[in-house]
C-alpha cells in the first residue's frame, strides 16, 4: 500500500508540473502581436536604439547597467532588463525588415546563450539569406531550452525553405506535443505547411 501511494503521489506531482509548464512555455512563445514602432526605427538611424531614459539614439553596445557598484544580484538583474530591450529592439528591426540592425542588437545582448537571443539570430540570419547558420542557431536555442516552441517554428519554416517537408511536420508534432497547439509559434508553421495537419 505505500508503494502503491508513493507512485500515485509521483504521478501526480509529474502530471501537475507538467501542466503547469506547459502552457507557460507555450504562452510565453506566442507573439501575435507585431511589436510597436517607437523612435528606434522611426527616428533613429545606423542601428541605433531609442533610450528613455537619455532620450536619444545610442549605439546597442552603449546601453550598459547602472554605474554604481551592484551586487552579483543586482548585476544579473540589470543585464537581463537591458538584455530584454535589446531583444524588443531586434524585434522590432526584423518586422521593420532591418536584419542587420536585428543581429546587432542582438550581439550587444550580455547573455549570448539565451533561448531567445540565439532564436532570433537564427531568425534574421536566415532572413539574410544563409539558413544554414540560421539553422545553428535554432539548434542551439532548442539545446538551452527543448521546449522553445518558438525556435522550433521557425526552424520549420527554414526546413520547408529547404524542401524538408517532413522534417518540417516533425516540429509541428514537436510543438503540439509541448503544448503549443493554441499558439502562434504551431499557426504559423501550419499555414507554412499548407494548413495540414499530420497525424503522427
Amino acid at each position: 500500500m505505500t508503494i502503491h501511494r508513493h507512485k500515485l503521489l509521483l504521478s501526480l506531482c509529474a502530471a501537475v508540473s507538467l501542466a503547469a509548464f506547459s502552457p507557460a512555455r507555450a504562452a510565453e512563445s506566442d507573439t501575435t502581436t507585431p511589436p510597436v514602432a517607437t523612435e528606434t526605427t522611426t527616428t533613429c538611424t545606423d542601428g541605433k536604439i531609442w533610450s528613455d531614459e537619455k532620450k536619444e539614439c545610442i549605439a546597442p553596445e552603449d546601453l550598459k547597467p547602472v554605474e554604481k557598484k551592484p551586487t552579483e544580484e543586482e548585476q544579473k538583474k540589470s543585464e537581463r532588463l537591458i538584455d530584454d530591450k535589446l531583444y524588443e529592439a531586434a524585434r522590432e528591426f526584423a518586422y521593420a525588415g532591418q536584419h542587420e540592425n536585428a543581429l546587432r542588437a542582438l550581439r550587444a545582448a550580455y547573455d549570448q546563450e539565451d533561448p531567445r537571443i540565439l532564436n532570433y539570430m537564427g531568425y534574421n540570419t536566415r532572413k539574410l539569406g544563409n539558413i544554414e547558420l540560421g539553422m545553428t542557431y535554432y539548434k542551439r536555442a532548442l539545446q538551452k531550452d527543448e521546449n522553445y516552441i518558438l525556435a522550433r517554428s521557425y526552424m520549420g519554416q527554414a526546413l520547408l525553405e529547404q524542401g524538408d517537408v517532413e522534417g518540417a511536420r516533425v516540429q509541428l508534432v514537436e510543438i503540439r506535443d509541448r503544448g503549443g497547439e493554441n499558439t502562434w509559434a504551431y499557426r504559423a508553421l501550419l499555414q507554412s505547411l499548407g494548413g495540414e495537419r499530420t497525424t503522427y
